[in-house]
């Protein structure tokens, strides 16, 4: 079977697009039963209609040229209620078209971003093709979704048209009727291409429109306003902006160009049958032939027939191109876990850590092409000990911890909770036995209450709770000092204009972000393992004393990890494990380490030195 016309698995193009409808339908079905139903019935009703209505012009204007009044006002009255009910029926379906595209717009975008929520890993998150997929996957909406949805509804009410149509158009000339349906063919044909093109137009622009969106974000975004107005940004982000929306709109216009050639050449063939249908009809009747009614008729048909097979063609392929973008909506939800448990021995539960977490011979690499990050790693954290982590920058310290949240699996070797491999226990199960600050930790425009309720959503109405994590984060003062308090949005991009209190959302600084999100961290108080990721980064030197001192009694007897570049912070670690090129290059307590006089020794009296020469300059300023 030719390349061209196999997709997903060897599938055919034409089954995967019956697949699709098949899908589409179902989910429209789904999200709303009663609308569609009646939408179902206004479409059959509204496919009739142009044929009553040529047939009772028919019989008034025959009525009136032979001057049968007796029957000329029933038919009139017929067409009337004919008329009554185009008039309404439109208007109706457009409620009912609406309504099912919201419920399934609802029912869609559930369905999307439970199976993105259902990925675990960060891999995929990080591959350009799954962005791209996920992009095409968001334009396919309930909206978007309608000429295949409630479009069917239009189709079937255009093919009801068009074949009692076609069944007046043939009463009165058979030859016409078969001009007329050869004429619409190429349109359909084309119109098909057209729809692919589009779409390959949209997925090949796809990464443009993203990188179009970011410079914009840039621009507009709070966060990044400091710089671009300090290092004159502005300008050049826009002409990135603007060279991206080039790419987007140069396509664009290469496809409108051939769409318009296609319609014009399809429009002049479809008027010229009509216009030599016209001739003949006339020429018929002044050799008497045909009827007045009958050219009537004939000319309401050939219209008739002519805008049901346009629209017919229309809807073929809107719906060609509505299934398209679908299948990135069902290629997405497809997609298997990515973060799978080996077969038969996953475990729904993770007993309490009662022995201690090994790392035993990892190995792991983001990619097959690039270098290994951790080389050979072996490491215990025994349960109730805590553990420091050093190193420099590349070190493989914050992959280390990526492996520990099981948001990677080791490219070799196994990570054991008491001897379970972790790859053997849902992810969501293992992170629920963890309290993890990341070093780049989110800063949520959420209240400061619900900036601290995320760490745990069990307790997010535990006020006493949310309080008592701030306390130990050293952050408790400054939320309650807030203008509402711990309800108080920290953000200012979701305030109110009418809002008379200037402060509904207040910004916080770079440290009591940190220490707020130490506060989500420790909200997770009775898990088993506590990660923390340079937690005092951001603090000054009197809150970096405070918080240290406060988780140091904080982790007594708490398995933890702790990571940081600052070495005062991690000498009280009951263990220190330094690493370098992805190996353990050095293990052993503060003492032990300074006393082996290596790496971790030399940059710990870098540092110390580092403070001492700034005391003494102090002094010596004093």
């Amino acid at each position: 079977m030719p390349r061209a016309s196999l997709d997903q698995g060897g599938e055919t193009r034409s089954r995967l697009l019956l697949r699709h409808v098949v899908a589409a339908w179902l989910l429209c079905w789904r999200a709303g039963r009663l609308p569609a139903a009646g939408y179902l019935l206004i479409t059959v009703v509204s496919g009739l209609l142009p044929a009553a209505t040529t047939w009772f012009t028919k019989f008034v204007v025959d009525d009136l040229a032979a001057a049968r009044t007796d029957g000329v006002l029933t038919w009139a009255a017929c067409l009337a209620a004919v008329g009554l009910i185009a008039g309404v029926l439109p208007h109706l379906g457009a409620f009912l078209q609406n309504e099912l595209a919201r419920r399934l717009d609802r029912l869609m975008q559930d369905g999307l971003y439970s199976t993105i929520n259902r990925f675990q890993g960060l891999s995929r998150f990080e591959d350009p093709e799954f962005r791209n997929d996920v992009s095409m996957a968001q334009q396919a909406s309930g909206g978007a979704m309608g000429p295949v949805t409630t479009g069917l509804f239009d189709t079937a009410r255009n093919a009801i048209a068009l074949v009692s149509l076609l069944g007046t158009l043939s009463v009165l000339s058979p030859v016409m009727a078969g001009l007329v349906t050869m004429a619409a063919v190429p349109a359909l044909i084309a119109r098909l291409s057209l729809s692919r093109r589009r779409v390959g137009m949209l997925a090949g622009v796809s990464s443009a429109t993203r990188r179009q969106v970011f410079y914009s974000l840039l621009m507009t975004d709070v966060r990044s306003a400091k710089e671009t107005r300090l290092f004159g940004l502005g300008d050049f982000l826009r002409e990135r902006m603007l060279g991206e929306l080039a790419v987007v709109q140069a396509g664009e216009r290469r496809l409108d160009r051939r769409e318009a050639r296609t319609q014009s050449l399809l429009a002049f063939l479809s008027t010229l049958v009509a216009g030599a249908g016209l001739l003949w009809a006339v020429r018929a009747a002044v050799n008497g032939t045909l009827s007045v009614g009958d050219v009537t008729a004939f000319v309401a048909a050939v219209t008739g027939t002519q805008s049901a097979l346009a629209g017919l063609v229309d809807n073929v392929a809107m719906a060609h191109q509505a299934l398209l973008v679908f299948g990135y909506h069902d290629k997405v939800l497809s997609l298997p876990d990515d973060l799978p448990s080996a077969p038969g021995t996953a475990s729904e539960t993770l007993p309490a850590l009662r022995h201690g977490i090994e790392l035993r011979d990892v190995w792991f690499r983001y990619d097959d092409s690039h270098p290994w990050v951790l080389n050979g790693l072996d490491l215990t954290i025994p349960k109730g000990s805590s553990v420091a982590v050093v190193g420099l920058n590349g070190a493989g310290k914050s992959t280390l911890i990526k492996l520990l949240c099981r948001f990677y699996d080791p490219t070799r070797g196994v990570i054991l909770w008491d001897g379970i491999d972790i790859r053997d226990v849902p992810p969501q199960e293992l992170r629920r036995r963890m309290g993890v600050l990341f070093q780049d930790y989110m800063c949520y425009d959420l209240t400061a209450a619900e900036n601290i309720g995320v760490g745990a959503l069990e307790s997010m109405e535990d006020r006493p709770g949310l309080k008592e994590a701030a306390r130990r984060a050293d952050v408790d003062t400054t939320v309650e000092g807030l203008p509402r308090g711990y309800d108080t949005l920290l953000s200012r991009i979701f305030a109110d204009p009418a809002d008379e209190d200037p402060q509904s959302g207040v910004v916080l600084s770079g440290g009591q972000w940190q220490r707020l999100a130490l506060a989500r961290t420790l909200l997770r108080d009775q898990r088993d393992l506590l990660i923390l990721d340079e937690p005092s980064a951001g603090l000054d030197a009197e809150a970096e004393y405070e918080i240290h001192h406060r988780l140091r009694k904080h982790r007594v007897d708490r398995t933890s990890l702790l990571v940081s570049h600052r070495l005062g912070a991690v000498r009280e670690a009951q263990m220190i494990v330094v690493l370098e090129g992805g190996r353990i290059v050095e293990q052993g307590t503060h003492d032990e380490l300074m006393v082996a006089g290596r790496g971790y020794a030399r940059l710990f009296a870098i540092q110390a030195e580092g403070y001492r020469g700034t005391d003494e300059s102090a002094v010596a300023s004093a």
